[in-house]
């Protein structure tokens, strides 16, 4: 049985890959039950890379606890079916171009008319207005238009690189779209008011940088002058490298830097991270150095003969590192205080020991792939527990059981089957 603060709560998603699913997956761990609508033959994520017929980790990962329905949107039967069903739900999530809504008569209009305390998120890639609301785009992009790439600093070859271990903006959206959904129906709660709410991965994308994507003329002379520098180079033509080490902000900060960053050991790595003066004297101590580094009064990554100094002292600093094991540097590093931790890989981390101890993972048994472990819900609650209400659903798995939901009888149902409005296809 569901249980969450938002037990009670029907959600009608219309979302694929990552942001909405996400999204409605954490809105499922809060016990609401979510309904996915995908179209004959699955969603893009379930056909992606599959290990058996229909499903893919990609797709497992991403839409746990929910309830599928098969609709083939396009046909005005299927649409009437999601008109029937909209008095029965709360919450609508649409992650289409606004020309796609619109046509397939799912649009924020259209189902407010129907439901006028229905909470809607509407996302999209970047935005509703604008030279660029027509576009479609996934996480790759958005890296790049919203400067996330270039402001990485990876270059392969002379061509920039992506941000690969994860999808920033998709995620992040997925979190946004979650807690909105959540402040719109504490709204709706105390006012009786449904709303449209609106979110876009480039703004998450944008948020994510913080002070980066922030102008403040008082502080920001040096910033000014860097992006002339870069603007000068990109009318120049010249490479791509060159134009993102001009860019990189913190380019002089890793003269001499002891203090936060990732050292190799004697078996693998290691990252330190310490951002006070009182934290930086705990480094120093673990590592038996008297070197400074950015917490020299004379530092000055501009003059040749301190950097080379600090240069020397860093390399000694790092072959020091490279003298002992992981663990017997972090039993160090605890001795004294510093904030550290081993680099690890992340399939690792589904057996280890804090994220046990924890609860992080939860196992499942899906219905026709069986048993699978998987991170669980983002948050802990005391008195309205959540929990993962189940594997994701088979494709089809509850679409006749839903369109009953919105009053269709079983002869009905088993016509619009027949005709292909609903269901997969045998």
């Amino acid at each position: 049985m569901a249980s969450g603060p938002l037990v009670g709560i029907r959600v009608l998603e219309f979302t694929q890959i990552i942001a909405g699913p996400f999204a409605c997956q954490n809105l499922s761990d809060m016990g609401a039950e979510v309904i996915k609508v995908e179209p004959p033959g699955g969603e893009p994520w379930r056909q992606f890379s599959q290990f058996m017929p229909g499903e893919a980790k990609f797709f497992q990962s991403l839409n746990r606890g929910k309830k599928s329905l098969v609709l083939r949107l396009q046909d005005a039967a299927a649409q009437e079916i999601v008109h029937a069903l909209v008095p029965h739900v709360d919450v609508v999530v649409v992650n289409y171009r606004p020309d796609v809504s619109k046509r397939l008569a799912i649009d924020y209009e259209t189902l407010s008319a129907i439901r006028p305390d229905l909470i809607y998120v509407d996302n999209t890639a970047f935005g509703r207005r604008g030279p660029w609301s027509h576009r479609p785009g996934y996480d790759v992009v958005v890296q790049a238009v919203s400067g996330l790439m270039a402001g990485e600093g990876k270059v392969k070859g002379d061509s920039p690189d992506l941000i690969r271990s994860t999808a920033v903006a998709d995620y992040g959206t997925g979190v946004a779209i979650a807690w909105g959904v959540c402040a719109a129906l504490f709204h709706r709660e105390r006012t009786g008011e449904g709303q449209l709410v609106q979110s876009s991965l480039l703004k998450t994308a944008l948020a994510f940088q913080g002070s980066v994507v922030f102008d403040l003329p008082a502080a920001d002379e040096l910033a000014h002058r860097r992006m002339d520098e870069v603007h000068e180079l990109q009318a120049q033509g010249a490479p791509y490298g060159a134009i993102v080490e001009a860019h990189n902000p913190l380019k002089f900060l890793v003269v001499g830097n002891i203090y936060y960053r990732a050292f190799a050991t004697a078996d693998g790595a290691l990252a330190v991270g310490a951002l006070s003066a009182s934290l930086w004297e705990k480094v120093r101590r673990a590592l038996g150095t008297d070197f400074l580094g950015m917490a020299d009064p004379n530092f000055d990554p501009l003059d040749e003969a301190w950097v080379k100094n600090a240069t020397a002292a860093v390399a000694e600093v790092e072959a020091t590192l490279r003298s002992k094991t992981t663990a017997e540097w972090m039993r160090i590093f605890d001795r004294e205080g510093v904030p550290a931790g081993p680099v690890n890989f992340p399939e690792d981390l589904i057996d280890d020991p804090q994220v046990e101890a924890n609860e992080m993972m939860v196992s499942l048994d899906h219905e026709l792939s069986g048993p699978q472990r998987q991170v669980g819900p983002l948050l802990e609650f005391s008195r309205t527990p959540l929990q993962a209400q189940g594997a994701s659903p088979p494709l089809d798995h509850d679409t006749d059981e839903i369109v009953s939901l919105a009053g269709y009888s079983k002869e009905q149902v088993a016509s619009l089957r027949a005709r292909g409005v609903i269901g997969q296809p045998t």
